[in-house]
């Protein structure tokens, strides 16, 4: 009599098995969050990732268009692990192959595919709606060291991702820039890595370190230049005056004035 009653044990252990796997999926997501973007280039729902230092932390749910058409709604599902990834200063952006400045980047995503990068935040406020970076961040909130501003006649050949030097040695890049509001000038935001931040002075000169420099005096024909990479796509550079001692350690934002070149840069100011 109890060898029919057997064979009820076996579906039941496969809806037991099923609760579990529900159980174990449900307690494994995090927050929905939605993030827009101008172009859903290289995105499939159900297959791109978002990734966080080549992490996983959560998938391409849905893509829609917003009400305007004007820019595309993309629904993640993050994991558990992410769910503090959630705040309001959190940026996203596409990772795709880019050529710039800087380099060449994203040149994995030619055969894994697209996906969405994340700078994780550290806001204590909720946040559920981002808008994406076209472009990825120069600087991530993970990197050690100081931001500076600096204001100039022109921008030159410089561009996001520009190399920063001192003693030509490469310390930092151009993280943004801007015109002024009055068109007299741009403004440009610079960072400079730990531990190289420490030799930015008070008193340190910058200057556009792109071009080369020669001149001509009693002792003969000077040529001065910096790496043949910052002459074709642009840099600056910065050091302390030779007759003076490092000044006092600049602090976070200071703003430098920024030299055509090295001789303008280091002349005493009238």
């Amino acid at each position: 009599r109890w060898i029919p009653s057997l064979v009820w044990v076996i579906p039941l252990i496969a809806a037991l098995i099923g609760i579990a796997l529900v159980v174990k999926s449900v307690s494994g997501r995090g927050p929905t969050i939605t993030i827009s973007f101008v172009s859903a280039e290289g995105l499939e729902t159900g297959k791109t990732k978002v990734k966080y230092k080549d992490v996983d932390v959560g998938t391409v749910k849905e893509i829609t268009l917003s009400k305007d058409h004007s820019r595309v709604l993309v629904d993640v599902q993050l994991t558990k692990v992410a769910e503090d990834f959630a705040v309001k200063d959190t940026r996203f952006w596409v990772v795709r192959p880019r050529v710039a400045a800087s380099g060449v980047t994203g040149l994995g995503t030619l055969l894994s595919g697209a996906y969405i990068g994340v700078d994780a935040g550290k806001s204590k406020e909720d946040e559920t709606h981002f808008v994406g970076l076209e472009t990825p961040p120069a600087v991530t909130g993970d990197q050690k060291g100081r931001q500076f501003t600096l204001r100039g006649e022109s921008l030159g050949s410089i561009d996001i991702g520009s190399p920063i030097y001192y003693r030509r040695v490469q310390v930092g890049q151009v993280v943004g820039f801007s015109l002024d509001k009055d068109g007299t000038g741009v403004t440009m935001q610079v960072f400079v890595n730990a531990p190289y931040d420490q030799y930015v002075g008070s008193n340190s000169r910058w200057w556009h370190a792109s071009g080369v420099d020669l001149r001509l005096d009693a002792s003969g024909f000077k040529l001065n230049t910096q790496s043949l990479a910052t002459v074709v796509l642009g840099g600056i550079a910065f050091q302390t005056p030779p007759n003076q001692e490092p000044g006092q350690q600049a602090p976070d934002n200071m703003t430098f004035r920024l030299g055509s070149d090295e001789q303008d840069s280091m002349r005493d100011p009238d």
